[in-house]
């Protein structure tokens, strides 16, 4: 792989912030030349969600996704291996795939024919004895740009960059987390097929952030939608027994009552179901992520992957300039629920959290809002206030990270804008802070 070397950052990104105080510059949500460098600072360098285990399950499966703003396919090669390169001749750069997913053998330029194998690999050229004399191309050096790609148990990463840590490493602490979500039962979690896309006029942040610790805007934006739901208020939970956990930028906000999110699905049979599998999960990742799992949670992970964790709805953020974005949106299922169970779930979650659901339409609206009031050159160089639960970090016995009490707080938008700022400002990973004592480095998470 060509090695990728970033730009020295043209300014100090971390003025447009002070967290110690808790506010941040407007400008990062609008400004070009801040969201230039975030394309080569951020997407071109971090590790991203691009696809699951479960969405390509037979050899010449591929989807086609972003980083950043980069095309790119992913793709279940004829060795059984997942690769991910450019989806983007190296003729003349035109598409090689226009489809969203499928099954291929290959990959054909619409301009010049060029044909590319599923691990992206230059295998074919029209009239190759006319065009070229010998000599002329080295096919085997005329492959598309392929990213490195890991995975962890079952979700597939890539990135562009070959300095980057480890996935492993890149994940840290939040595996201890993220393995409530993807490994509290046996068979772990699959995807549903389909998936929704949506735009918004809005940067790519706002929704991130929402997802990472906003359980403030709930009881108020989502009241009527609650209502609607439940036929009455969001679950009540004892507020004293909630917490923010930071990880490298990712964050899950949550309570311990293990019931609340799982409860807005508004479906007894999901109920049922979890009320019987919560002891297995008690036995695999223990009594305190059984009950992390299922409770009034929200979760992401740096830069733009974002969960709910028992509402099960899943999404990427992929930036569209520094006023749109594109939202894509999938239903995970527990792998050995019960079919009535999977779709029950994938009910609710369309009914919830999607473009028409009773609580996303909510979040559009508002998160255009934030983007929109921008365009005016005073507001843009106002702060925003970043300033709750400033004073409840705290050091606990059991929870990894970067941990403040309660869930009403911006604990983890603030970390989270801090690992922005950071790479903003880094050359290379070796200028990347490390901003708290991993606890599991190097060893498994259960």
């Amino acid at each position: 792989m060509k090695p990728y070397e970033a730009t020295q950052p043209p300014q100090d990104y971390s003025r447009y912030m002070d967290l110690g105080e808790g506010w941040v510059d407007r400008r990062i949500f609008w400004d070009e030349a801040i969201y230039e460098r975030e394309l080569e600072a951020i997407f071109a360098r971090c590790w991203q969600f691009v696809a699951h285990d479960s969405q390509l399950p037979n050899k010449g499966d591929f989807l086609t996704t972003y980083l950043g703003e980069d095309g790119v396919i992913v793709a279940r090669h004829a060795d059984g291996k997942v690769y991910a390169f450019l989806n983007a001749c190296t003729h003349r750069g035109n598409k090689i795939c226009f489809a969203d997913e499928g099954n291929a053998r290959r990959f054909n330029c619409n301009y010049h024919g060029w044909s590319f194998n599923t691990a992206g690999e230059l295998t074919g050229l029209p009239n190759e004895a006319e065009a070229y004399d010998a000599g002329d191309i080295d096919k085997r050096q005329w492959g598309a740009r392929q990213a490195r790609v890991e995975s962890y148990k079952g979700m597939i990463f890539a990135t562009f960059d070959p300095s980057a840590p480890s996935l492993e490493d890149y994940l840290g602490d939040y595996r201890w987390y993220l393995d409530a979500f993807l490994d509290n039962d046996e068979g772990g979690i699959e995807f549903l097929p389909g998936t929704i896309k949506s735009y918004a006029n809005a940067n790519w942040k706002f929704g991130v952030e929402n997802f990472i610790g906003d359980a403030y805007h709930a009881w108020w934006t989502h009241d009527s939608g609650g209502k609607a739901m439940m036929g009455g208020a969001f679950p009540a939970y004892d507020p004293t027994d909630t917490f923010h956990a930071s990880v490298n930028g990712h964050g899950w906000e949550f309570a311990l009552e293990g019931f609340g999110d799982i409860a807005i699905l508004g479906s007894q049979e999901i109920i049922d179901y979890y009320t019987e599998i919560r002891p297995r999960m008690i036995e695999r990742i223990g009594n305190l992520r059984a009950h992390i799992f299922g409770s009034l949670a929200s979760a992401a992970m740096f830069p733009n992957m974002t969960f709910l964790p028992g509402i099960h709805t899943f999404r990427t953020w992929l930036p569209r300039g520094p006023r749109k974005l594109e939202l894509r949106i999938w239903t995970v299922v527990p792998k050995d629920a019960p079919q009535s169970v999977k779709q029950a779930i994938n009910k609710a979650c369309n009914m919830t959290f999607n473009p028409a659901g009773t609580l996303e339409m909510d979040d559009g609206e508002n998160w255009e809002g934030n983007t929109r009031t921008n365009a005016g050159w005073v507001s843009r160089h106002e702060k925003l206030h970043y300033g709750s639960g400033l004073s409840r970090r705290i050091e606990h016995p059991d929870l990894p990270g970067i941990v403040h009490k309660g869930q009403f707080n911006d604990a983890n938008q603030r970390l989270f804008y801090q690992r922005w700022a950071d790479l903003m400002n880094a050359r290379t990973w070796a200028d990347v802070p490390q901003r708290y004592t991993p606890r599991y480095a190097g060893r498994p998470t259960r």
